[in-house]
């Protein structure tokens, strides 16, 4: 019955696809900038020789495009493409930035580098001739590099300010169309849902109407305080309201036609053009940008390249730019070396020197007897110490090649007995424990070996080539034995042990993590201990097979050789160690340093040779701290008790000022052995 009664508000037609905007939607950006515009006009010239043809301007009037623009989403999907565009925008400006703030610190550091070389090439220590000549010429040809990559710089530094300000030109015009197409798209909304409403309620009244007429109260049976209605009143009732209904829904529907044509027909096609307007010219520029970039890094490459090697032009009467490569082949060493030696000419001393051999005549009957001229008598230096024995060059510690002096010299005590420096002792072959007989089957390569030490008055012969020899041979254990009678054994100061084990731990130990302070296997440090009792001559840890590749039971069983000492490597000229805790008490470093060096100095000459080897060796393995975690606290810590004595006159409570000890030793190493 509605459908008879009202027949003008039916289904509303669907709205016709806009023609009439849609070749202007299709004009792309006709009213943009010159510099826009210049873009877009040499993209239209056609493509440059080898490159490319660009795409196909009929891509933007396809049906499918027009479907999806005149739609209801369409200014939703160019406003999230423009805020791509402006995005993608952004991150090249921000590249650019970047580069040519990399650019301009590349240029100003080359030309910084440029000026000093230039200043060097000039100094009077600094070689000149045909090579400071050409140095000049290299760093000319750099400062042109530099003008030509602070060019680049600015180049790039300018187009980053003209993407920023087309971004930020962009952006207002995305956030205007924004707020004006949506809100043009939401009016229509809310009024063709205003309309549904009004038509839902216009449905239900009419439907009443039809009951009310034909008499059916089944559905719409109402109560109220004054009864139920009649049903000429329930009719008449329900007619009204379904009137009022009626002009109700009429209007709504007009409503909604009229925002809907106005978005269609303006609204909507204004806001297309515009942000498609803003989207091809934000890509047109970007676009732009990347060609100029493309054409100044070519520039930049080729300015680069002719400065490095210019071309040769026939035409030109001038001198012709040299290359890089010409300007380094006009360097003449030989002519420089020459030029240079020529110019001390006017120093050559003019006397003449006669070094003719004029014998004594009064000499001449004790000539067959006398050495040749240049030479010496046979036998090793001896040195004198204070305490009236002489010790070979055999008996040095092992850093005595370095031209140190020998144990027992000490010079503190040679200054006060007015005995001057020390002696040097020139370019000894090696020094140190007698080495390694060279037939022993599991010796490593290494240094030539020492020549043969010469037998020294009342220490006995000493062989060093062949086979060892009885005198070689060790009488008697090596742990246990005193210094004193290890030096009468192996004619060393320092013991043939603590030599060996300081040279495997130079050799394959620095670098071992917690080195002295790890504790190694027990049974390599009784095998170990068993090889050194039965023929210490005869052990060479140069070979790591000798000690079972096991650095830590080497540093295990030297610190075992100290700790089973008779008397302590430190003791007070009355045999006690409480000298060295009383001195490690002592606040004041130089004070206690000083006291140390004394009662070092006190101490016999094996001691004192031993101490010196074994602290030099401690001073290498400070070197290496970053790699074995050991410093000089560590090291006084381990070797406090091992050269104190733990187990003489010693308790835990000294353990501490046993290990200061030990660590002001190693702290004051070459203040404490400044003449050795």
């Amino acid at each position: 019955m509605a459908d008879d009664t009202h027949p003008a508000y039916e289904d509303l037609p669907a709205p016709s696809p806009l023609v009439d905007g849609a070749p202007e939607a299709q004009q792309g950006p006709n009213s943009s900038g010159s510099a826009v515009n210049a873009a877009v006009n040499a993209t239209a010239n056609g493509p440059a020789p080898g490159l490319p043809p660009p795409p196909s301007q009929d891509a933007l009037s396809s049906p499918a495009v027009d479907r999806v623009l005149h739609s209801d989403i369409g200014v939703g999907t160019l406003l999230n493409r423009l805020k791509q565009s402006i995005a993608s925008a952004r991150d090249f400006a921000t590249f650019l930035k970047k580069r040519s703030v990399l650019e301009e610190e590349q240029a100003q550091g080359l030309k910084k580098l440029c000026r000093a070389a230039h200043e060097n090439v000039r100094r009077p220590d600094s070689r000149q001739g045909s090579y400071a000549q050409q140095l000049d010429e290299v760093m000319r040809i750099h400062e042109r590099m530099t003008e030509h990559g602070m060019t680049f710089a600015l180049s790039l530094h300018q187009m980053h300010e003209e993407l920023l300000e087309l971004t930020a030109n962009a952006e207002r015009g995305r956030k205007h169309w924004k707020q004006v197409g949506l809100l043009a798209e939401k009016r229509v909304q809310d009024a063709e849902l205003a309309m549904d409403k009004a038509k839902s309620k216009y449905d239900a009244l009419a439907e009443d109407y039809d009951r009310a007429r034909t008499g059916d109260r089944q559905a719409g049976k109402k109560f109220g305080l004054k009864g139920p209605k009649s049903a000429a009143q329930l009719e008449e009732d329900t007619h009204r309201k379904a009137q009022a209904a009626d002009a109700d829904y009429a209007a709504k529907v007009n409503n909604a036609q009229a925002l809907r044509q106005e978005l269609v027909t303006s609204l909507r096609p204004q806001a297309l053009r515009t942000l498609q307007d803003l989207i091809l010219e934000c890509d047109s520029a970007l676009t732009m940008q990347l060609q100029k970039f493309a054409t100044f890094n070519e520039r930049l490459l080729l300015n680069n390249g002719l400065t490095i090697s210019p071309l040769s032009s026939t035409a030109s009467q001038g001198p012709q730019p040299k290359s890089l490569r010409e300007v380094v082949h006009l360097i003449d060493n030989e002519r420089d070396l020459g030029n240079d030696i020529m110019s001390h000419s006017s120093s050559v001393p003019t006397r003449v020197h006669s070094n003719s051999y004029k014998p004594n005549p009064g000499l001449s009957s004790q000539k067959s007897a006398a050495p040749p001229a240049g030479k010496q008598a046979p036998g090793p230096p001896s040195i004198s110490v204070q305490h009236g024995r002489q010790m070979s060059q055999a008996a040095l510690p092992p850093d005595a090649e370095k031209g140190a002096s020998p144990p027992g010299h000490r010079p503190s005590d040679a200054a006060s007995n007015g005995q001057g420096p020390p002696p040097q002792y020139g370019a000894v072959a090696s020094a140190g424990p007698p080495q390694i007989p060279p037939q022993f089957p599991h010796a490593a390569p290494g240094p030539s070996p020492v020549p043969t030490p010469q037998p020294q008055p009342g220490l006995g012969p000493v062989h060093r080539t062949g086979s060892p020899s009885v005198s070689d041979a060790p009488s008697g254990p090596v742990f246990g034995a005193s210094l004193d009678e290890l030096f009468r054994k192996h004619r060393s100061a320092v013991p043939m042990i603590v030599y060996q084990c300081i040279q495997a731990v130079d050799l394959f130990g620095l670098q071992t993590e917690g080195i002295y302070r790890n504790n190694g296997s027990s049974s390599n440090i009784k095998r170990l201990k068993a090889l050194f009792d039965s023929g210490a001559m005869t052990v060479d840890f140069r070979d790591p097979e000798q000690f079972f590749h096991d650095i830590d039971a080497v540093a295990g069983v030297m610190r075992l050789f100290f700790r089973e000492l008779p008397r302590p490597l430190l003791f007070t000229p009355e045999g006690k160690t409480e000298g060295f805790i009383d001195y490690a008490r002592i606040e004041d470093d130089t004070i206690r340093r000083d006291k140390m060096h004394e009662a070092v100095n006190d101490l016999p000459d094996p001691n004192y040779a031993t101490l010196r080897a074994l602290t030099l060796h401690l001073q290498r393995v400070q070197e290496h701290m970053s790699f074995n975690r050991m410093d000089a606290s560590a090291l006084g810590t381990v070797f406090g008790p091992t050269l104190m004595g733990s187990n003489v006159e010693a308790n835990l409570a000294d353990a501490a000022w046993q290990g200061r000890a030990v660590q002001t030793i190693l702290d004051n190493t070459f203040q404490i052995f400044d003449g050795d």
